[in-house]
Formats: structure tokens, C-alpha cells, sequence
């Protein structure tokens, strides 16, 4: 039956594993006995705090988070936490800094400064975000508040490989696009934020996972469901949790501790970014990649097709048309950008890049 599916390289909402649709197909009817589907059933029965309780757990294992941070399930999406992270942890007269590589980072900052005053520690927008700031660059604040950053950047092409020396500093950063997709020191960060629909499940809930101390900072007359504290004193569950959100993530969480864990997932994805980054670098100018090499992510790569010394987007276009056909979806690159990106998250498996690559090749020797 899934002689059909294609090779999604959608940014997102992305793939999600084949084993854990099928473990959510089976059990979707009919959720351990209880006659009901996993949808249907109620927040507080015994048998979906279960379940939160295995997406918490798996999220603790997963990505070893220390007993002196909470784990959150909040609704809202990512860019619900460029507000309530600047209304939680901002402090008075502190300024926050923010380092700037993209859109997600401007809009955080357009949230960020209506609470605080906000520090650009460096930007690279005059090269169109298509490298990351070197050290050289920052100019952190010593005593903000906090540090925003964003760990992977969908638009542009780049991620961190090392967290920035905040010299103490709590750093707050949006995950949404590479959590759990290699191993990383949460005790380093103040606090994380992920939207799911990339590496943790479907669409509909973001987890965070926040410095308990932290989530003290925030004034108690700001409205309930706007505060960390009030997630972490109802564990999630303050008013009704996108459930069905939570099932998905506490399945893939299960899907990445079978398949070796971080260590092993991070290793897979080495190899699809190195094998799709060494196809568009050895096509003799063909493709090109516009992001810097050293700040490459291994998530999205964004590439252009060249006709001369020209970028082409009439075959560009050409490309998306017929890759689609090909069961290749998902490869236009984002509007503000242009080009095309191939998001290679978790669940896109090796074959789907060799598909890609064969696809690549085929269409450079017949219209190069």
C-alpha cells in the first residue's frame, strides 16, 4: 500500500517515519483496547497521561535533559515563543541580544523589542543571510538578559556546528528545524524551542524545554496561559493539549532511541548532507551552493542551477515541474530566496537522496 509515496523534501510540515505512520495507523481505531481512537479520547484519562508521560520521557533520553529543566508541550508554534520567551525572561533594564541570520531571527526580534530593548550582536543580512556571523563579529551585551539565537536556518541554508560564547549569559534558541537530529548539551542553553513539524511529528504542538530557575523570572499578573510556570505547574495540561500532537512525538521519540539515538541519527544525516552537498559541488558549476561551506546545514540545502555565469529560473522551474513528476516534491526553494532546497530531515532516508542525486544528474547531462 505504499507502493506511492513519494520522496518528500518539504520543509514542513516534513516526513515523518514510515514506522511511526504505521504504529499510528494501527493503534488509530482502536488506542491499546480502550475502544476509542488516541483522537478521541480524554486529556485526563489514565490512559493519555500515559502517553504525555512517554513524550516526556522520551524527550528527557532523547536529547538528555537535566533533571533542573522542564519539558513543555505548548501550542502556538514556534512563533508563539518569539513572545513568550522576551515575556518570560526578559528582566527590567536588562537589554536582550539577539544574533541575526534570517527571517525567524527578525521576527523574533520584532516581538523581542516590544518588551525589551534589544542588541543586535551581529548580523550577516547585507550578504543575505547566506553565512553565519564569525565570533570576530559578536558584540554581546554582559549582563542581558538573555541571548536569542536560531540553531538552523530553513530559509537560508545554514546552521551552528558550536553554541557562541555567551560568557554566561542564558541562550535561548529556536530549534524547530534541527532538534534531536544530532546530539547537543542542553544544560548550555537557558532554554529551547521547537516547532514539531520537522524532526518531532506533525504540526499542532512546540515543545520546550526551559531552565526552571528561569521560568521564575516572569511577572505573576501576566496571563496564565502565557507563562512557563503555569505549563510547569500543570504539566502541560493547564487547558486541553494538543493530544494527538503529543502521541506522534512520544512515537518518533520511541523511533529514534530504536534506530541508535542521537549518535546514530546524527551519523545518517552526515551522510545524506555530505553525498547531496559533494553531487552539487562536483557538477562542474551546474548547481551551485550559495551558502558558505563552513555554515552549511545538514537540514536544508538550498542550491541554484546555473546556465553561464547566470543563475537560470526559467530551468529551475523547469526542475520543480518535472522532479514532482518524478516523485520528487517539495524542492522549490522559499519565495524570499528563490532557487531550490532540499529539506533532508530525520525521516528523509538515504534512498531519497540517491533518488535525488540520480534525478540531479540526469537533468544536468540532458539540459546543461
Amino acid at each position: 500500500m505504499f507502493n506511492h509515496r513519494i520522496h518528500n523534501f518539504s520543509a514542513g510540515p516534513a516526513a515523518i517515519p514510515l514506522a511511526v505512520l504505521q504504529k499510528a495507523k494501527d493503534e488509530f481505531l482502536n488506542f491499546q483496547g480502550t475502544g476509542m481512537s488516541i483522537m478521541e479520547m480524554s486529556h485526563r484519562s489514565k490512559e493519555f497521561e500515559a502517553v504525555l508521560a512517554r513524550a516526556i520521557d522520551g524527550v528527557k533520553q532523547v536529547l538528555g535533559v537535566p533533571d533542573d529543566y522542564a519539558i513543555l508541550f505548548i501550542q502556538g508554534g514556534a512563533s508563539m515563543q518569539f513572545t513568550m520567551v522576551p515575556m518570560n525572561l526578559a528582566l527590567p533594564g536588562k537589554k536582550i541580544d539577539l544574533i541575526q541570520t534570517g527571517a525567524w531571527t527578525q521576527k523574533a526580534h520584532k516581538e523581542a523589542k516590544r518588551h525589551a530593548d534589544v542588541n543586535i550582536v551581529a548580523t550577516t543580512e547585507s550578504e543575505n543571510f547566506m553565512r553565519l556571523p564569525r565570533a570576530d563579529e559578536l558584540k554581546f551585551t554582559p549582563d542581558a538578559a538573555y541571548v536569542h539565537m536560531c540553531s538552523n536556518n530553513t530559509i537560508f541554508g545554514t546552521e551552528y556546528n558550536a553554541l557562541p560564547d555567551t560568557k554566561g549569559v542564558p541562550i535561548v534558541s529556536d530549534m524547530s528545524s534541527n532538534i534531536a537530529s544530532r546530539e547537543i548539551d542542553v544544560s548550555k542553553h537557558g532554554l529551547i524551542f521547537a516547532g514539531a513539524q520537522k524532526n518531532l511529528g506533525p504540526s499542532g504542538v512546540t515543545l520546550v524545554i526551559v531552565r526552571k530557575d528561569l521560568a521564575e523570572r516572569a511577572d505573576k499578573n501576566l496571563p496564565s496561559m502565557l507563562q512557563y510556570r503555569t505549563y510547569i505547574a500543570e504539566n502541560s495540561m493547564y487547558n486541553t493539549p494538543p493530544t494527538f500532537g503529543i502521541y506522534m512525538l512520544a512515537l518518533t521519540m520511541e523511533h529514534i532511541k530504536e534506530t541508535g539515538g542521537l549518535k546514530a541519527t546524527e551519523a545518517r544525516n552526515v551522510a545524506k548532507a555530505t553525498a547531496l552537498y559533494d553531487a552539487i559541488d562536483g557538477s562542474n558549476g551546474y548547481y551551485r551552493c550559495p551558502v558558505n561551506k563552513a555554515d552549511r546545514s545538514r537540514m536544508n540545502v538550498n542550491f541554484r542551477i546555473y546556465k553561464g555565469d547566470e543563475a537560470s529560473e526559467a530551468l529551475e522551474k523547469q526542475f520543480v515541474s518535472e522532479a514532482e513528476k518524478a516523485g520528487l516534491s517539495g524542492l522549490k526553494g522559499h519565495r524570499s530566496v528563490g532557487g531550490l532546497r532540499a529539506s533532508i530531515y530525520n525521516a528523509v532516508e538515504q534512498n531519497s537522496i540517491n533518488e535525488l542525486i540520480k534525478f540531479m544528474q540526469d537533468f544536468a547531462r540532458k539540459n546543461g
